[in-house]
């Protein structure tokens, strides 16, 4: 490996002005679809410090030229895409909030490396989602109150973010379909019929990203004009696999089924609550996200309080460490349980 290729990673790893930690200086849609970790396991973190190491090692032998490299790469890529529950089981959501902005530029380093690579596509995909959503959007909510043009700025960065995890997601269906963004826009229904369930955890964080970006764009209507495109691939996914990940997609259409257009109120609840029902089945009841998203989404559009606090209160009853995996995923959602439940008279009137 040349010295100019270890500076140029060095490079890519410290310039992230949308992170925003890893400075030179310190080394809904309307009423709709953002990113909240009640889409499933929204911070369900695949990256453990081992691998971090892993790649260190890596970089360490790469002596032989481009080939070489670019194995070498490709097998840490692997392991990084693998991932493990390190993170997603922590109990200390400040830590993860530290650690994963360089998780985040590792894997984009390798992606420039190796640019075709489907597993750290979708890993990267996913943990800028994850990250914008738990670590930036909902700082954007909570300080809202108290500085508008904060909680803007924030935002503004978290579109960002959420529009990079979008084209990593592109680029990850385009190696599973060729042509599939330009088919995309051209025909969203025609394009999804192209993927496989294969695809579906692509199909998932894209749409994730992608509708989360749409509802902090409600100013830009080309932004907003997407809309169609992220309800064809979130149907197409429940098509392919209804249950994947313990009833992510049925978590995610509790929000979005609140914004589709062309139907009535009443369908738009009747579908949202269907989705509930079964997204706490699949997941035992042990996930706080569904309770939050059904609280956020319905009770407060029909100004039903009790229901509401009902809601926000079995969410915080969860037990984190029932199922470590989802600890951190439970936690952050608690957070926002307590939120929601400290904002009850300003948002329910009576």
């Amino acid at each position: 490996m040349t010295a100019s290729w270890e500076r140029e990673l060095g490079k890519r790893l410290i310039e992230s002005p949308e992170l925003g930690v890893l400075s030179p200086e310190s080394a809904d849609f309307v009423g709709g679809v953002d990113c909240r970790l009640s889409f499933g396991k929204v911070v369900a973190i695949k990256h453990a410090m081992r691998e971090t190491i892993l790649l260190c090692v890596a970089l360490c032998v790469l002596h032989a030229g481009c080939s070489a490299r670019r194995f070498a790469v490709n097998q840490v890529g692997n392991a990084l895409a693998g991932g493990g529950t390190t993170f997603s089981s922590d109990e200390d959501p400040e830590l993860i909030r530290a650690a994963l902005p360089f998780s985040l530029k590792l894997m984009e380093a390798l992606l420039a490396e190796s640019p075709q690579h489907r597993g750290l596509l979708l890993a990267t995909s996913s943990g800028f989602t994850q990250y914008s959503y738990a670590f930036v959007q909902q700082d954007a909510d909570e300080l809202e109150a108290r500085d508008v043009a904060g909680a803007k700025a924030l935002r503004e960065r978290a579109a960002k973010l959420y529009r990079r995890a979008r084209d990593h997601g592109l680029r990850g269906l385009d190696t599973r379909s060729r042509g599939f963004e330009q088919a995309l826009r051209k025909d969203p229904k025609a394009a999804v019929r192209r993927l496989k369930r294969a695809d579906v955890p692509l199909l998932y964080w894209t749409a994730a990203s992608w509708g989360s970006l749409i509802s902090l764009s409600k100013d830009k209507p080309d932004v907003v004009a997407d809309q169609p495109q992220v309800e064809a691939m979130i149907d197409r996914a429940l098509e392919l696999d209804e249950a994947y990940d313990q009833g992510a997609l049925h978590s995610f259409l509790i929000t979005y089924e609140m914004a589709r257009p062309g139907l009535a109120d009443a369908e738009r609840v009747r579908r949202a609550r269907q989705h509930f029902g079964r997204a706490v089945e699949l997941s035992g009841g042990q996930q706080a996200g569904p309770f939050v998203s059904l609280a956020e989404n319905v009770c407060v559009q029909q100004q039903n309080k009790a229901e509401f606090q009902q809601l926000l209160n079995r969410a915080l009853a969860i037990d984190v460490d029932a199922r470590p995996e989802w600890r951190l995923a439970n936690l952050l959602m608690q957070r926002r349980a307590r939120w929601l439940l400290g904002r009850t008279e300003e948002l329910i009137v009576e």
